[in-house]
């Protein structure tokens, strides 16, 4: 994982130079070439809410340990916060922030024998009544003193001239001999001993520290970004060796890996509640022709609603040597949430292209199911809300829990029983409280007995649990769930809205007990019968007859987790088809009858 990682920085072209990291900047300190203050400028897509700035590719960067080296406080170079810079914010005045003031200064003097205009910046910085200016001018634009700056002299910004690089790379090398707490490190040449590269094989002297990754803020990570790799506890270390040494990276290793972590975390990922999925392939494939990209929804619109159609028709034009370009390619997807200050990788998969455009034609052709309407299917779910079927806000749904469905959906696995079991808590509390019926939620449950009977070698289970109302499926259960639907949409006919009907006072004892319940319901039914037109009741009356048929030897006492999924799902595609207008729907009298059941509770 992180060669691949390290690949991808190289392979587009990503700073991978320990010391340089790309960073968007908010403002710019805009002065003449004497240093003079003369604005502050807002950078990047200014016309857009929620503007980050400009991003700058190659920027000076210290990583935490460098920072504390020698036991002075320090500051970055070229481009740091508000607060550090020019003293914004109420905090200007402690003296931690003073010494990195200061400390930017100095930086900015050190580097101007390479670039002489940096001189004047400095004195720029130390000119109180410049400051003031320029702190007046960022408050006037409600700048944070977290917001990044830097400087531009003229229409030039220091930052993107190469003539500071070398001796930025000196002044590196200075902090590498110091520990934090001030003593001398060891080096390769007087005694620590090479280790083997965990990314490049090579022997390495290890980087003690690793870079940290950025953009996992919303998904439990730090704002200051955390490593994902990282020892700083003595349980966690071996073998007498010191933080990261337990996983040997060489520093231009551990900068390479985060500098491809960063660019797909930053463009290239997307949140699944409280993860966050970074997927690539091995060579670059089209928005239209990504597969994750339609399963989650943020490809092209009408792509979306025919997610199915196009996994399959680019799988046979691969078949038939139309796509060579996607033919062997490779696909890599990496889970990831924060936790405690660290990176956590929930997931890491690897295969080919072809497999994974399978896996996802599968997966929406398992997830299909006929509209809550009835006469057509639903549209393709996206998968958040195949996650959020399962739960009551999709903020409860666990990150372990959607990386295993993620895995399920790219690997065509087994839904996971906890999925089925939540799914069906979902439905029960929806059909109790009259909600509209979730398309996602029952497509998971049909799904699930699809993928189970396909592992236990099954093949009937497709003809049997078909996208709608299958009248001829064999489960007792299935039939339940259908007989409930019927007796609703009876009651409804004959009582019009009662309010608290059959559904509601029934539905939960019937998908677990259904012989104590449906009987009772039959009972009743006669007395429905009664109130309606001859017509209509002989309609119902045949129904609830060809129902019963079905059920043979007579209905279960007790049902299972998955036969009372199989009773919610003919529940469902009952209602469905209740409500779907058909030409041969007639009474004993040749009058149409179709819609009568239109209206039937749900």
């Amino acid at each position: 994982m992180l060669k691949l990682l390290a690949d991808y920085a190289m392979q587009h072209g990503l700073e991978v130079e320990p010391g340089f990291v790309p960073k968007t900047v908010r403002w710019a300190i805009v002065c003449d070439a004497n240093g003079r203050f003369l604005d502050v400028v807002e950078l990047g897509k200014v016309e857009e809410k929620g503007n980050q700035g400009k991003e700058f590719g190659k920027c000076p960067d210290l990583s935490q340990p460098e920072l504390t080296a020698g036991g002075i406080t320090k500051s970055h170079f070229l481009v740091d916060t508000a607060e550090v810079v020019v003293g914004l914010g109420k905090n200007a005045t402690d003296p931690k922030i003073c010494a990195k003031h200061d400390y930017f200064i100095g930086l900015l003097r050190q580097a101007s024998v390479a670039m002489p205009q940096l001189s004047a910046l400095a004195d720029c910085l130390m000119d109180e009544a410049a400051l003031d200016d320029i702190r007046r001018r960022l408050e006037a634009h409600k700048a944070k003193p977290t917001d990044k700056v830097t400087f531009r002299c003229g229409s030039a910004f220091p930052v993107e001239s190469d003539a500071w690089h070398d001796g930025w790379r000196s002044f590196r090398a200075s902090l590498a001999a110091d520990k934090p707490d001030g003593k001398k490190r060891k080096t390769s040449g007087k005694g620590v001993p090479s280790m083997r590269c965990f990314l490049s094989g090579e022997l390495v002297e290890p980087e003690s520290t690793h870079p940290k990754i950025a953009g996992l803020a919303d998904v439990g990570g730090s704002p200051m970004g955390s490593p994902l790799i990282g020892f700083d506890k003595e349980a966690f270390t071996s073998y007498n060796l010191d933080q990261s040494a337990n996983c040997a990276v060489s520093e231009a290793g551990a900068a390479a890996y985060r500098s491809g972590l960063n660019e797909l975390i930053a463009n290239h990922s997307e949140r699944l509640a409280d993860t966050r999925v970074a997927h690539w392939f091995h060579r670059q494939v089209p928005l239209e022709d990504d597969p994750m990209a339609w399963l989650m929804g943020s490809g092209d619109a009408q792509q979306e609603l025919h997610a199915q159609r196009r996994a399959h028709d680019l799988l046979e034009a691969i078949q038939r040597g139309e796509r060579p370009d996607l033919a062997r390619n490779t696909f890599y997807a990496l889970t990831l949430s924060g936790s405690a200050g660290r990176v956590m990788v929930r997931d890491w998969m690897e295969g080919q292209f072809t497999e994974l455009v399978s896996s996802i034609a599968a997966w929406f052709e398992d997830l299909e199911i006929v509209h809550r309407e009835g006469g057509r299917n639903a549209p393709d779910p996206k998968f958040l809300a195949v996650i959020g079927s399962t739960v009551r806000d999709l903020k409860e749904a666990s990150p372990p829990f959607i990386a295993r469905m993620w895995r399920v959906a790219l690997r065509n696995e087994l839904i996971p029983q906890s999925a089925l079991a939540q799914a069906l808590m979902r439905t029960r509390i929806a059909v109790i409280q009259d909600e509209t019926p979730n398309h996602a939620r029952m497509g998971l449950m049909k799904a699930y007995h699809l993928r189970n009977s396909r592992q236990k070698g099954g093949h009937s289970m497709p003809e049997d649990l078909k996208v709608y109302l299958n009248e001829a499926h064999p489960s007792p259960a299935y039939h339940c769930g259908r007989l409930m639907a019927v007796f609703a949409g009876l009651q409804r006919a004959a009582l019009g809205d009662v309010g608290a009907g059959v559904v509601q006072r029934y539905y939960a004892a019937a998908s677990s007990t259904p012989a104590l319940i449906l009987g009772r319901l039959a009972r009743t039914s006669q007395f429905h019968l009664n109130k309606l037109e001859p017509g209509l009741a002989w309609w119902y009356e045949s129904k609830l007859a060809e129902i019963w048929q079905r059920l043979g030897d007579g209905v279960p006492s007790t049902l299972g987790l998955e036969d009372q999924t199989l009773f919610a799902l003919g529940y469902y595609q009952q209602l469905t088809d209740l409500r779907t207008k058909k030409t041969n729907n007639v009474d004993a009298s040749g009058n149409d009858i179709a819609g009568e059941g239109e209206n039937s509770n749900e």
